[in-house]
Formats: structure tokens, C-alpha cells, sequence
């Protein structure tokens, strides 16, 4: 059985038509323990793939990473289910330098919906980059930035078999794309692509826009801000919070990715707009 999928029975009820059994692919779901110098960080939910960008990237977002340098080794650990046997279910990362108390202060277990969970208080929820502020010459043609969630869609290959997971993708400004995550969490999707570009020795990912298939939220935007990424783009609508960051740091923040019209929330001057091109859009103040 597929660790990344899996089939169970169940039952199509249709109205007037009665119901009959079935078989339906599910999307994985499983606890990934990860592990900091020996240390228990914390236990995500998550679609097993990918773990090790997972990882990274999970670390990028909490402070530990911030390129290539600062990572020495992943590797699975000791692990078992009843059976005994191995669940690859437990990941070390090996982090240069690290102060050991900024571990233990962390230890935390992270749903597949939640992405900030990491944090011991409200202050620590708005962290700063290391990559310091996003250029403002990046710039994006705003039928470029439409066709991106089709772009993505084409990606999600396990999309087709279960329509229960999140994607991201992470795009060059002349819309080529450079790697694609699905995963049960939003802010999983967005750590693989992340950890990809780290293990890559890419970070910062300046001139770069991550697309995501949900909504924006804060942590997602927070997440973008860490790794450099200047321009965030989502198919459904922001949070408020996620609009605020987005200003506060210098992202460009489009929502509302669908068909021929995108809203742009924060910092619009990266996105180049042509006269029949219908954008709804804020000041950059």
C-alpha cells in the first residue's frame, strides 16, 4: 500500500438514484517527528514525500536555516510501527552552530493546518529575514501571473487521484516553473518547495513568486518573506493578517487568482498591467 495514498471503501449516495459502494483514493496523512541535533523539535502532520525538503524548509521557517551552509545532514531515524518495522517517520537534521536551548524552547506538535504552531509567544510570530528587505525592481506581467494556477493545476498530480491536496509552486517571473509540492497542509506544501530550494543552494529566492492553491495566510506569507520570495499569489482571498505582513516586509500579495482578474493587496507596482487587463488592486502604502 502507498504511503502517499491509500484506498478504503465507502459509499456515492445520489439523489433519486440510491447508493452503491465503491472504492475512493485518500491522500496520506501521517506524523513526521522531526528532530534537531539529536533533539525532539516537533511532530507535523503531514503527506509523506518530499520529507526531507519538508524538513528544511520547516526549519527555514522557524529561524534554524538560512541557506545551504547552515544544513550538515538529514537522516531517518528510529522509527517503528507494531509490527516493527521501519515507518520513516522520524527525521534528524543536523544544524552547524546551533544553540541547543533554542530547541528545547520549541517543542511543539503542528497539525496539517496549522504552520506557526512552532511559536512560544505572539512575539516571535513575526520574525525578521536574514536576506534583509525584497528588491522592488522585480517585476511580473500580470497575464504571466494568471496563467500560474493552471500552471500549478498541471503539477498536482496527485490532485487526480484523491482532490484532497494542497499545492505550491515556486515560478520564475517569465512563469517557468522551477519545483511543485502537494501536501495535506497549505503551509506543508509551501516548506517543501522551500526546503527543495535550501537543499538546492538557491535561498534567497530573489526574483521568484510562490503560488499557492488555497487562500494566503499569514504564515504563509511569513514563510515567503524568509526565504526571500518578493511576490506571493493565491487563488482565494487573503487574511487580513497575511495583507498587513505582506506591506509590513515588501511583499506583493495577489488573491483571488481566477480567470481573467487577480487582486493585488500590497505592493502592485511589481505586477505589469496592460489596458485590458482587469486588476482590482491597493496603494503601496
Amino acid at each position: 500500500m502507498s504511503r502517499v495514498t491509500t484506498r478504503r471503501k465507502a459509499v456515492l449516495v445520489r439523489a433519486g438514484e440510491g447508493s452503491k459502494p465503491k472504492r475512493e483514493t485518500l491522500a496520506g496523512e501521517e506524523p513526521l517527528e522531526i528532530r534537531v541535533n539529536g533533539k525532539p523539535l516537533a511532530v507535523t502532520m503531514r503527506t509523506p514525500g518530499h520529507d526531507f525538503d519538508l524538513v528544511a524548509g520547516n526549519l527555514v521557517s522557524e529561524g534554524f536555516l538560512g541557506g545551504q551552509q547552515d544544513l550538515a545532514t538529514m537522516r531517518y531515524c528510529a522509527g517503528k510501527n507494531e509490527e516493527g518495522e521501519q515507518t520513516f517517520n522520524v527525521i534528524d537534521a543536523a544544524v552547524i552552530g546551533l544553540n541547543p536551548a533554542s530547541i528545547s524552547e520549541r517543542r511543539v506538535v503542528t497539525t496539517s493546518a496549522c504552520g506557526v504552531c512552532g511559536t512560544t509567544s505572539i512575539d516571535e510570530v513575526t520574525r525578521q529575514s536574514r536576506f534583509g528587505a525584497h528588491p522592488t525592481d522585480t517585476r511580473i506581467q500580470a497575464d504571466i501571473l494568471l496563467d500560474l494556477p493552471d500552471r500549478l493545476r498541471e503539477a498536482q498530480k496527485l490532485f487526480d487521484t484523491t482532490g484532497g491536496l494542497h499545492a505550491a509552486g515556486l515560478f520564475t517571473t517569465d512563469g517557468e516553473l522551477l519545483c511543485a509540492r502537494e501536501d495535506v497542509g497549505r503551509h506543508n506544501a509551501v516548506d517543501k518547495v522551500i526546503g527543495w530550494a535550501l537543499r538546492e543552494g538557491k535561498l534567497p529566492l530573489r526574483g521568484t513568486v510562490m503560488q499557492v492553491s488555497g487562500r494566503a495566510s499569514f504564515e504563509l506569507v511569513q514563510k515567503c518573506h524568509l526565504a526571500g520570495i518578493p511576490i506571493m499569489s493565491a487563488v482565494s482571498a487573503p487574511s487580513s493578517l497575511a495583507a498587513d505582513l505582506a506591506d509590513e516586509v515588501g511583499i506583493t500579495l495577489a488573491g483571488f487568482s481566477r480567470g481573467d482578474r487577480i487582486t493585488l493587496y500590497t505592493h502592485p507596482d511589481r505586477v505589469e498591467v496592460v489596458e485590458d487587463f482587469v486588476t482590482e488592486g491597493a496603494s503601496t502604502s
